[in-house]
């Protein structure tokens, strides 16, 4: 028997190509940005796929958010060292 369910690779994949003429309509440096989202979700979509409640769409934002996130708390946490200097 073959698979049913598109792999999470094969979701991922499926879902960046569905807003490529979003990313065409974006100016050059929005689209290397959002390129920069994707490759950031893409990082994750080991544990993405674990998470079979949600759709996959929104794992992807999730894993999206993290990345963000985590660069926000690296750029506080280097702020901090340098105004305790």
């Amino acid at each position: 028997m073959g698979r049913t369910l598109p792999s999470i690779t094969q979701q991922f994949l499926h879902e960046q190509s569905s807003f490529s003429k979003f990313r065409r309509a974006l100016r050059k440096s929005d689209q290397l940005i959002l390129d920069d989202l994707f490759a950031e979700a893409q990082k994750h979509l080991a544990a993405a796929a674990y998470a079979t409640h949600a759709l996959p769409f929104e794992i992807f934002l999730l894993a999206m958010l993290l990345e963000e996130h985590k660069k926000v708390c690296q750029l506080q946490d280097a702020l901090s060292e340098v105004l305790d200097e």
